[in-house]
């Protein structure tokens, strides 16, 4: 390992020549200096790993001294010894940008407990978190055996979250291949007991079944409307678990997370009948036969969700809901612009419910335009352009703008993806829909083992196209490739983010209630 490397500039260095000594017997290599002219020459023939800067020298200030070697090493972790603790010096010296300060006398345990808070971290959280992921690991494969109910889905997938968020942020990659390993083996589990489950859920002397999409907004939204609470429910299309907590950090600042739940996505995993689920309150063919002229089938031309706000304004009714309704889709920074110049006129709706397409935008994008699919060609990258997107889009301030006004904020989304690896076989004529996580046509020929089919539409209240129409989903991470061109439509969709079927970044997502910091 690399010798650290450290500049301690001091007009009274030689009464801490007993520091230096425990430093190097530490293993550390130390240079030293009496002002800040020898330091910044010191800097410049030198690359440190860290520097310790006296405030209070002849000649050269510490301050004065510190904006110099900023300039020479910008990235440099700069640790400023003072004897005084006002406030002025101390506000001058954090705009400076130095990383840490100690007061004066400052003993060897001092400094060395700065060196690794500033330069042994990242190696230290690493080692802590690769070896407690190791003494987790079995615990965690007993645990996926033994799920029997989606409340220990819900603890599980939120152990694998948790421990996927941390290996990422220790930057080490050896256990990468084994996290994998245990979330396929995961998902495998996941679909066997959904392929048992799902379709009970739907019957109607079932008492233990998890919160669904038609049942969302009924269950996280209006009660807090019949509370009289102004609410804006956002939905951000194709936003996993794990999306949510790389962007909760950033919402903390004006926001409490009040609730984190999750709830189930319907099957299929797609917009068009997730979403359309959500908004209106109803399962697939509930739509399809109370509001035929806003539902279309898959083989239909024309989009599939542009009467959400008509089936929402339905549900209000139905459910006594009297509050004023606003409702919109962000498409473009304009559009979120708009809303945020006019929130108090919208406001005053109470209701407040507004659909976000960014994250589905970025995984069809990683699907059809190969510079965004290099971008996002790991689930690491993935969550990070999600992240750095909300950071810095107009909806952060859209939001910002929404806690100001009191709003409690409900984010919800349609359904998650996952990254697509595994071809499955499938062959289908003209009217079989295009998805790759699920078919629904007639006389498809699939291998039934490699899938979960339903046969029967109506025990998944899912609409027919035809008396003989059936849908096969998906499991874990496989897609469905037709056999003609089969090696260029492999290539081309292998690796991509992609809905529809059955896996838990799929179908378990975030339902969270966040109060505003007022």
């Amino acid at each position: 390992m690399k010798q650290i490397r450290i500049l301690w500039t001091d007009d009274e260095i030689d009464l801490l020549k007993p520091h230096i000594i425990f430093l190097e017997s530490k293993g550390y290599s130390v240079d030293t200096a009496t002002n800040g002219t020898d330091a910044i020459e010191l800097s410049k023939q030198n690359d440190y790993d860290i520097i310790f800067l006296d405030e209070n020298m002849p000649g050269l200030s510490g301050l004065e001294t510190l904006s110099q070697i900023k300039d020479i090493l910008p990235h440099t972790p700069i640790i400023m010894i003072t004897k005084s603790e006002e406030e002025d010096i101390m506000d001058e010296a954090i705009g400076s940008k130095i990383t840490d300060y100690l007061i004066k006398p400052v003993n060897p345990n001092q400094i060395l407990l700065t060196i690794k808070k500033n330069i042994d971290k990242q190696r230290l959280i690493t080692e802590k978190t690769t070896s407690s992921y190791q003494m987790e690991f079995g615990r965690l494969g007993m645990r996926i055996n033994e799920v029997s109910n989606y409340k220990e889905w819900y603890q599980v997938y939120r152990k694998l979250v948790y421990w996927e968020m941390q290996l990422m942020e220790s930057n080490d990659n050896t256990m990468d291949e084994v996290f994998e390993m245990q979330m396929n083996e995961a998902n495998s589990t996941f679909c066997k007991y959904i392929k048992r489950n799902y379709t009970s859920w739907f019957r109607p002397d079932c008492t233990d079944k998890p919160l669904l999409s038609p049942n969302l907004l009924r269950e996280k939204v209006f009660p807090l409307l019949n509370d009289g609470k102004l609410v804006l429910f956002l939905l951000i299309d194709n936003l996993r678990f794990d999306q949510w907590k790389a962007i909760e950090p950033i919402l903390n600042q004006f926001y409490t997370t009040a609730e984190e739940d999750m709830f189930f996505s319907i099957l299929p995993t797609s917009t068009q009948y997730s979403r359309n689920s959500i908004f209106s309150g109803l399962m697939p063919s509930e739509i399809n036969k109370l509001y035929p002229d806003l539902w279309k089938n898959d083989d239909e031309e024309g989009g599939k969700n542009l009467y959400e706000e008509d089936m929402l304004r339905s549900m209000m009714n139905r459910f006594n809901i009297r509050q004023g309704l606003y409702f919109d889709k962000i498409t473009d920074i304009k559009n979120c612009k708009s809303i945020t110049d006019n929130i108090k006129n919208i406001v005053q709706n109470k209701f407040v419910s507004i659909v976000v397409n960014f994250v589905d935008s970025l995984s069809h994008a990683g699907t059809e335009q190969r510079m965004v699919r290099e971008l996002t060609n790991t689930t690491e990258a993935y969550l990070s352009i999600t992240k750095s997107w909300f950071e810095l889009s107009p909806l952060f301030d859209m939001l910002k703008a929404f806690a100001e006004q009191g709003a409690y904020l409900v984010i919800g989304t349609d359904h998650g993806s996952i990254q697509i690896a595994n071809p499955i076989k499938v062959i289908g004529d003209r009217a079989t829909t295009t998805n790759l996580r699920y078919k629904q046509g007639r006389n498809l020929a699939y291998n039934p083992k490699e899938v979960f089919e339903i046969t029967n539409p109506s025990d998944a209240y899912l609409p027919k196209t035809n008396i003989s129409s059936t849908y096969i989903f998906s499991y874990n991470d496989d897609f469905f490739a037709y056999p003609n061109n089969y090696n260029h439509y492999v290539k081309y969709y292998k690796n991509t983010f992609q809905h529809g079927g059955i896996s838990l970044q799929e179908m378990i997502i975030p339902a969270i209630t966040m109060k505003p910091k007022i």
